[in-house]
């Protein structure tokens, strides 16, 4: 008997993506979208002013109050406090030479800045919290303002930024701050620059920004070497959410409520979330949590009281949120009330996971929800390449977006997609070598990234995600390492204990693993209390048992030396934000790991104590 297809809730989509492949002689192989671009806006701040007139009192982002009640701010509100700031900037001669340098996470004032700013026409950069407040030598932090010399630093609070502050911003460069003063300087409130009352000046300002000014920088991580500062334009801001409303056209006609905790220094959460709510007039409500298990409670305290439309998330937090609402029957059925759609990137999604949500849709309203992914890099605003067909499954990436043109050249025996179109940045900030050594001959920006056909002889299903070609590497018979799926395939097999993993053996004769484990997991998996020795919990007969079997697992399923793993080594320490092992989205960089504990991975292959060999 042949099962039924499954039932998913009605999502308005703008049809699967198709596309023009255009092959050259030489293996190249250009991509681009059957549908053109329609018209956008040249500011993103015009979508504030229109649905500031149309709705008000409509809310535009809301925000807890110290963990209470939701704070919101409308439209024709955050329109107003923007003119304000606005004025502020103006008054202190804010620039490009002089922007805003944002030090803190997501709130409400982080949210008026920035678009204060795009009202000036002065750039703004949000900067990782994480390099102030964990950083302990503000190494990167330095980095970045040497780079910005900004005119201007915005901070939440003294307490937690004083520090940073006064460690890296020189005397004389204004300071405001939500709240707090630190020591010695003199700093304004953030009252003070909603207490400007806008003139003339404000509209005159405004109406000089256009399509290529600049609206934000956003730095890189800089995991093997100082952050670069991408330059993102108006233009790319405002066609890059055409392309999404045009891939999407459900968000275009019911409003989006979005509750979301991605950082706004990233661009997925600063770019593709915040720009998707201003254009389309919708609500986002700034999740404090986070999917780590001391904050993935504060992101299912806000699902289990917000109900959003669509949801975005990395593959790491939906694997927490679909462990919550399997053991949660009231978060399901909050969760899947009236979300349309479900949006993950940064990482590819395991399809257990995938297929657990589906589950949990399927028992708690009778149908899925579509799960679309795409693949886009800060450097594209993000969004480029969508997958929003009725076949998408784990690791594909689809089809171009309108208006994008995608170009595929042979590199070391895979394909590095490389991109043109309105949203691509036209370089980075001050850094005029690597701006040129980023964009080929023909303006491509080269992304790194290797793609390939999910059907060579069905290519209008699209891309599939081949890993990055960095990361990749040759064994010492000379065998080609594809570092993106083996890792996934780790990841998966290692759930629920293994956070991520480094993969070594360059140069080397066989696979060896640098486990990063999921302490918790390990800590309930050995039956220790909380606050145990880390190696204590790692050396429990339970936890060792679970990771030999991994290796077991995983030398027997390879099918020859590039897929066989033959040695791990599941590391005490945690990865370093100082040390570029790690960015504040918890994302591993694989080579900078094994630049920064070449000791161990020497250890990892001389068989020391705590390397795990397969048996049998």
């Amino acid at each position: 008997m042949i099962a039924a297809p499954p039932r998913y809730r009605e999502l308005p989509l703008g049809g699967s993506l198709s596309a023009h492949f255009e092959r050259r002689a030489d293996g190249t192989t250009l991509v681009s979208s059957t549908e053109p671009l329609q018209p956008y806006p040249a500011r993103l701040t015009d979508r504030l002013a229109h649905w500031a007139a149309v709705e008000p009192d409509h809310t535009l982002a809301a925000k807890r109050q110290q963990g209470g009640d939701w704070r919101r701010i409308g439209y024709a509100q955050a329109l107003h406090s923007a003119r304000c700031i606005a004025q502020a900037l103006i008054d202190l001669k804010l620039s490009a030479e002089r922007p805003v340098a944002i030090l803190s996470d997501n709130d409400l004032e982080h949210l008026l800045l920035g678009l204060g700013a795009m009202l000036a026409g002065v750039p703004y950069a949000p900067i990782s919290a994480a390099y102030s407040t964990v950083s302990q030598d503000y190494g990167k932090l330095k980095d970045i303002l040497s780079t910005l010399t900004p005119g201007l630093v915005f901070a939440s609070s003294a307490s937690a930024y004083g520090r940073a502050i006064t460690a890296t911003v020189p005397a004389d460069t204004p300071v405001v701050l939500t709240t707090g003063r630190i020591d010695g300087r003199t700093t304004l409130s953030f009252d003070d620059l909603l207490a400007t009352v806008p003139t003339a000046q404000v509209d005159a300002a405004h109406a000089q920004v256009g399509p290529d000014t600049i609206a934000k920088f956003l730095f890189t991580s800089g995991s093997t070497r100082s952050p670069k500062g991408v330059i993102n334009t108006q233009r790319m801001l405002c066609s890059n959410q055409q392309m999404i409303l045009q891939c999407f056209p459900a968000l275009g006609r019911e409003r989006p409520v979005l509750v979301d905790w991605l950082p706004w220094n990233h661009t997925f959460g600063g770019n593709h979330n915040v720009g998707l709510t201003i254009y389309n007039g919708g609500t986002l409500y700034i999740d404090d949590g986070k999917p780590t298990p001391a904050l993935i409670g504060e992101t299912l305290r806000n699902l289990r009281e917000i109900a959003p439309t669509v949801y975005f998330n990395v593959p790491k937090g939906f694997e927490e949120i679909a462990s919550a609402l399997e053991a949660d029957a009231a978060l399901r059925e909050r969760f899947f009330s009236r979300v349309r759609m479900l949006f993950f990137a940064g990482a590819g999604l395991s399809q257990p996971v995938w297929d657990q949500l589906d589950r949990m849709a399927e028992r708690a309203c009778g149908e899925r929800i579509r799960m679309l992914t795409g693949l886009g890099m800060t450097e594209t605003a993000p969004f480029a390449i969508c997958a929003n067909g009725p076949q998408v499954r784990s690791g594909h990436v689809g089809l171009p977006a309108p208006g994008i043109t995608l170009k595929l050249v042979p590199v070391e025996g895979k394909h590095e997609v490389r991109y043109r179109g309105p949203c691509v940045t036209p370089g980075y900030w001050r850094a005029p070598e690597q701006t040129a050594q980023s964009f080929d001959a023909e303006g491509y920006y080269a992304s790194g990234d290797a793609l390939k056909l999910i059907d060579a002889q069905q290519p209008q299903l699209g891309y599939a995600f081949d890993g990055r070609i960095a990361e990749d590497f040759k064994l010492a018979t000379g065998t080609f390492v594809s570092v993106g799926p083996l890792r996934a395939r780790v990841i998966a097999a290692g759930a629920p204990c293994v956070q991520d993993v480094v993969v070594a053996g360059v140069n080397r004769n066989e696979l060896g693993l640098l486990i990063f484990p999921r302490l918790d997991a390990c800590l309930a998996l050995a039956g220790a209390a909380p606050g145990t020795p880390t190696l204590d919990v790692l050396e429990a007969p339970a936890v060792r048992e679970f990771f030999q079997r991994l290796a077991d697992a995983l030398h027997h399923s390879g099918t020859g030396s590039a897929t066989r793993v033959a040695r791990s080594l599941v590391l005490v320490d945690p990865p370093s934000i100082d040390r570029g092992e790690v960015t504040d989205k918890g994302s591993i960089n694989q080579r900078a790991v094994l630049a920064q504990r070449d000791a161990l991975v020497e250890h990892l292959y001389a068989g020391g104590a705590g390397v795990i060999l397969p048996r049998g």
